[in-house]
C-alpha cells in the first residue's frame, strides 16, 4: 500500500474510480468524476493535496481539496474544502479512506491552511476532528443559517483565524455542473445504467 500524489497518467483511472464509487449513490448516475476532471485545470484546485492510494499497483482511493469562498457582511475569504474522496468498492470499510483523510489533513496543517470544510456524514467525519461549522457561525450556501447543518463541518487547525462573524460558504464554481455536459463526458466510459434508488437526494 502506498500513498502518493496524483500524476497525469493517473487521470483516467482516477475518474473511473470516482465514477464507479458515486454511481447511483446520491442521484441517478454521478457527476463527481466530472468535477474531478474539471477541477485539475481550475485555479481553485489545491494540487499538493490531490493524493491517491495504491495497492498491488492499482489505484484504490483518491482525494481532492479545493478553495471555496466565505462571504461575510464586510468581505470575502478563501477557504479549503475536502472532496470528492472515493474508495474502490472492493476496498471500502477497510481503513483506506481514513488513511487518505488523516494524511492529507496533516499536510494541510503543515502548509498553513487554517481550517478545512467538508460536506458529509457527521458520524464519519467527526473521527477526524471535524465538528459542525454552525458552531462557529459558518453555513453552507442555500441552507438555513437559523438552523444547525450537521452535514456541513469544519476541521480547525488555527483557532485565531476563526472570525465568529456570520460566514456563508460557497463551493468552487466547478462544482456546479451541467447534466448534459456530464452525459457527453460519460461517453468515454463503460455504459452504466442510471437508477432512481431509495436514499438518493430528494428520493
Amino acid at each position: 500500500m502506498k500513498l502518493r500524489l496524483e500524476r497525469e497518467e493517473d487521470y483516467l483511472e482516477v475518474e473511473k474510480l470516482v465514477r464507479n464509487s458515486f454511481w447511483n449513490i446520491y442521484r441517478p448516475g454521478a457527476y463527481e468524476h466530472y468535477i474531478v476532471h474539471n477541477l485539475r485545470n481550475d485555479d481553485r484546485f489545491i494540487g499538493y493535496l490531490a493524493y491517491v492510494i495504491e495497492k498491488d499497483d492499482m489505484i484504490i482511493g483518491h482525494i481532492n481539496y479545493s478553495l471555496g469562498k466565505i462571504s461575510y457582511e464586510d468581505g470575502f475569504e478563501d477557504a479549503a474544502i475536502l472532496g470528492p474522496i472515493a474508495i474502490d468498492e472492493n476496498h471500502q470499510n477497510q481503513g483506506f479512506g481514513s488513511q487518505l483523510i488523516e494524511y492529507t489533513l496533516g499536510l494541510a496543517e503543515e502548509k498553513g491552511i487554517p481550517f478545512v470544510f467538508v460536506v458529509g456524514d457527521e458520524n464519519y467525519y467527526s473521527r477526524f476532528g471535524f465538528e459542525s461549522a454552525s458552531k462557529y457561525n459558518y453555513y453552507l450556501e442555500n441552507t438555513d443559517s437559523n438552523e444547525e447543518n450537521p452535514f456541513f463541518m469544519i476541521r480547525i487547525f488555527d483557532e485565531s483565524k476563526i472570525s465568529n462573524d456570520l460566514g456563508i460558504f460557497r463551493n468552487p464554481d466547478v462544482f456546479n455542473v451541467d447534466e448534459s455536459e456530464v452525459d457527453e463526458f460519460d461517453k468515454q466510459f463503460e455504459y452504466k445504467e442510471k437508477l432512481v434508488q431509495e436514499g438518493q437526494l430528494g428520493v
